[in-house]
């Protein structure tokens, strides 16, 4: 796991909830919200190794804040983003034959 991209995604993730759920609320399309930090996770999750597990630490970290932020219970958002991110890397690992590595 590399550690400094791991704490700037931690940084990433707390500033885009922030945004998300300060100044974006007040600019629906069709009655919603756009959810970046589930954008930033399917990016993360889309472009990592499918047998490294920092994507799933991402989308808890991302989710944990978003559910500091939000008026649902806490874990609500934290069991949708990491079954979206467990979702992705088996698909990936399946069905798709290659990975981009760094």
């Amino acid at each position: 796991m590399k550690y400094k991209a791991f704490l700037l995604s931690i940084v990433v993730l707390y500033f885009l909830t922030l945004f998300q759920t300060s100044f974006l609320v007040h600019f629906k399309i069709l009655g919603y919200v756009s959810n970046l930090v589930l954008f930033f996770v399917v990016i993360w999750n889309l472009l990592e190794d499918g047998k490294n597990p920092t994507g799933v630490f991402v989308s808890l970290i991302g989710g944990f804040f978003l559910d500091i932020f939000s008026n649902h219970f806490i874990g609500f958002n934290v069991l949708i983003l990491v079954l979206v991110s467990l979702v992705i890397k088996l698909t990936l690992k399946k069905y798709v034959g290659f990975s981009f590595k760094s």
